[in-house]
């Protein structure tokens, strides 16, 4: 977060009336759980100087629901010191809904969930950590803050996603390694069908409205063309003010293969930020692209798609804890002096150290329950498609685009790392990123082999990925390592909301069944 002197003055000022912000007093929620250490309490005051210097009248506290989306409320300055000392309220209903936003418990009658703590929608209490704080370049006087979720008691919200990775994240520490992620997500952006803003369509709990007609921005066919980009100037210049405005570490913008499709990575992070990074850029791209009259999906295959669908491939890295030396690097190769790999022209010997061999072999072994959280909608699994740079095997490869996880080698910085090719950009970032460190260290407590690399990564032998969510899900059931690491309320948690949403997509009469039976039978 940059202090109150070195943010934009153009985004706000003293307006008429603005009074300072004060310190939050003691004895409210937060500092009667202990929920803010030193850290955020230092930031609390650097922000409440940012506030008040740049004359904000609003703060959205936002935090991402079970589908990676951000909820939340918009404060009124006045408001901001109440909620920075008892956090804001809301309905714990909000973590019990599918995509539709239709609840798929029964809370009214109890819904067994988490011995009752969301019976009859009560609140959940949205606790900022002020070491997200940011200035919307975009909103007029708008400041936005990521949440953390916790029950009354203080104790935290069993469904936050946000809270899990960090679960994850402490088991991964105490096993003596950290761990590093580099985000990478393609997306499209598309102009409206008819002029003026982008229609929002109608709809209702369980029923969402028909989706706004679009017109394709590109025609495709036509990767990283430079003058392709050059023609989407107005927008890639527009993207880069609003995400490096919010202090993302973007890394490029660039045009993908499909039509209207392009991709945006960031610099590799620490997990934790690298979720928030990825959070916080999806809803930044909807956002600008809405109020300047574009539309902008992370759905992984659009109906208007033709040639290519959208995925997140997903860097990830370990570093011991104890040294921040790389924990994926192959030891040196004799015969080079250096790691295999590394020399120019030559075929590696080996390109993981046994670290990285047994983590890459959890991703493996577990790939078909972990599909659920890094593929949850129906949609994404339209992707894997044989020979379309999507996996639809669980194979693995060094520096090959076709298999599941690509193992690219050290290269002088940031050591090697292996890419998860299978997740679609629409997935929960914490729980994409949770999903991986379960399965890599279960790979690394049980001394894993992931086998030989592939060269055929679409060899039809080889074991696939799942076809559908359905069969996502039913991996997972069969899958005991996440309920070991995550809970079993946790795992029947998601499971039932998306099988909520298996059940609604299977009741649906669809074009095609209409088209291909109305008039023939």
């Amino acid at each position: 977060m940059r202090s109150a002197d070195e943010r934009p003055r153009a985004q706000g000022g003293d307006g008429p009336g603005a009074r300072p912000l004060t310190a939050a007093a003691a004895g409210g929620f937060v500092e009667r759980h202990g929920l803010w250490d030193e850290r955020q309490h230092v930031a609390a005051g650097q922000v409440r100087r940012v506030i008040d210097e740049l004359g904000l009248d609003k703060v959205r506290f936002s935090f991402a629901d079970q589908h990676g989306v951000l909820r939340g409320k918009t404060l009124t300055r006045e408001a901001v010191p109440g909620a920075l000392r008892s956090g804001v309220t809301a309905p714990s209903s909000l973590l019990l809904k599918d995509t539709s936003g239709r609840t798929v418990f029964p809370v009214f009658s109890g819904g067994g969930l988490a011995d009752g703590r969301f019976a009859g929608a009560g609140d959940i209490v949205l606790v900022p950590d002020m070491t997200t704080f940011r200035v919307l370049p975009w909103a007029e006087r708008t400041g936005w803050i990521l949440c953390d979720l916790y029950h009354p008691d203080g104790t935290p919200a069993a469904f936050c996603s946000r809270g899990l990775l960090r679960g994850r994240l402490a088991a991964l520490a105490d096993a003596g390694y950290d761990l590093t992620v580099g985000v990478e997500l393609e997306f499209h952006v598309y102009r409206p069908a008819a002029e003026g803003a982008v229609p929002v369509a109608p709809g209702r709990p369980g029923a969402p409205g028909p989706a706004p007609e679009v017109e394709p921005l590109t025609s495709g066919s036509q990767l990283l063309h430079e003058e392709g980009l050059d023609r989407l100037d107005d927008l890639v210049d527009l993207l880069y003010r609003g995400l490096t405005g919010l202090d993302l570490p973007l890394r490029s913008l660039e045009l993908e293969f499909g039509p209207s499709q392009l991709e945006l990575t960031l610099d590799a992070r620490d997990a934790a930020q690298a979720a928030d990074d990825a959070l916080l850029a999806r809803a930044a791209v909807r956002q600008i692209c809405r109020r300047n009259g574009y539309h902008a999906t992370f759905m992984s295959r659009p109906a208007t798609v033709e040639t290519a669908s959208s995925g997140w491939h997903l860097h990830q890295s370990l570093r011991h804890r104890a040294t921040g030396e790389a924990a994926f690097d192959p030891a040196p190769d004799p015969e080079h002096g250096s790691a295999p790999g590394s020399v120019s022209g030559s075929a590696p010997r080996e390109p993981l150290s046994p670290v990285g061999r047994h983590y890459l072999a959890g991703l493996l072994e577990h790939a078909p329950a972990a599909t659920v959280f890094t593929t949850p909608t129906v949609n994404g699994y339209k992707r894997y498609l044989p020979m379309s740079l999507a996996p639809d095997r669980v194979v693995w490869g060094i520096d090959n685009k076709g298999a599941m996880v690509r193992v690219v080698g050290a290269r002088g910085e940031g050591g090697a790392r292996l890419e998860n090719r299978s997740g679609e950009p629409a997935a929960n970032p914490y729980l994409y990123i949770a999903s991986q460190v379960v399965s890599g260290m279960d790979g690394m407590a049980r001394r894993l082999d992931p086998g030989p690399p592939t060269t055929d990564p679409y060899d039809a032998g080889a074991r696939g990925l799942p076809g559908s969510l359905d069969q996502a899900l039913n991996a997972l059931d069969a899958d005991p390592v996440f309920v070991k690491a995550l809970g079993q309320d946790v795992v029947s948690w998601f499971t039932t909301i998306k099988r909520a949403e298996f059940a609604r997509y299977l009741a649906h009469v669809s074009d095609w069944e209409q088209r291909e039976y109305f008039d023939l039978v």
